[in-house]
Order: C-alpha cells, then structure tokens, then sequence
C-alpha cells in the first residue's frame, strides 16, 4: 500500500490534522485507506483537493457550497455552474460590505460623539440608545 500519512498531507496542504478528520467527516474527503498498521494513507492528490477547498473557502464559498461543488464535480453527469455561484456570491458579499458600512458609520457616530459607557452614557446627543442598568423605577413585586 502506499500514499501519504496524515501528518504528510496536512504539512504539505497548511492544514492541522483535525482538519482532515473534519472534512472526512463532512465528506469533502473520502476516507483513506488504512495501512496493516492501521495508519490513514491518502492518495497524493488530496494535497491538491484540501489547496482547492481552501482556495473556494477564501472566495467566500461556505463549506457545505464546496462540499456541493465538489458532490457534482464528482458525478461527471452534473454541471456545476460555477460562475454563475460566482455572481450569487456578489450579491452576498455587497450586503456584507454594505451591513460593514453600516456599522462602521455607527460607530463613527460613537467615537465622535466621545460616548463612554454602553450603560450609561454621559456624551451629549449619544447617538447609542443607553439603558441605565439597575435604576429604573421598577413597581413593587416587579424582578430586578
């Protein structure tokens, strides 16, 4: 039998051990045969596959869409369209630029208006709406 060790693949793709036993779990990796020792030997080719799924993972693909773009790369009868995830993928990542934007406009706010606490601010016109914690006029029986 031959192929590489765990170690061999996971140093060679930049990927910890934990890893490849994940991504066998999650059936983007097939499970390797196992030497008489019992050792994993994966094919030479998986350094390439986990260089593929990282390479979709910093494109933004989750990896249940690898696992999926993988499943019909697979089944030779399937088309993927990947350029057309591609562009969904666009549509995502503007919302997220967009919520960013968001937030970082809030927090300019913050910073401008040189709030101070989360609780109980003292900056004027905070543009956080602050909740004093514990001294809120509370009728008898009420909890705290």
């Amino acid at each position: 039998m031959s192929g590489l060790r765990s170690s061999q693949v996971a140093a060679a793709a930049g990927v910890n051990l934990q890893t490849l036993r994940y991504y066998e779990r999650r059936g983007l990796l097939t499970e390797p045969e196992r030497s008489l020792g019992g050792h994993r030997l994966y094919p030479p080719d998986t350094v390439a596959l986990l260089n593929v799924i990282k390479a979709a993972q910093r494109l933004g693909f989750t990896l249940d869409e690898v696992a999926e773009l993988l499943d019909t790369g697979r089944r030779r009868h399937l088309t993927t369209d990947l350029r057309q995830r591609a562009i969904d993928k666009f549509t995502e990542i503007d919302t997220r630029i967009a919520d960013l934007m968001a937030i970082r406009a809030a927090l300019t706010d913050v910073v401008d208006a040189r709030c101070d606490s989360l609780t109980n601010c003292t900056c004027a016109d905070c543009p956080i709406p602050f909740l004093t914690i514990g001294t809120a006029d509370r009728s008898q029986g009420e909890p705290a």
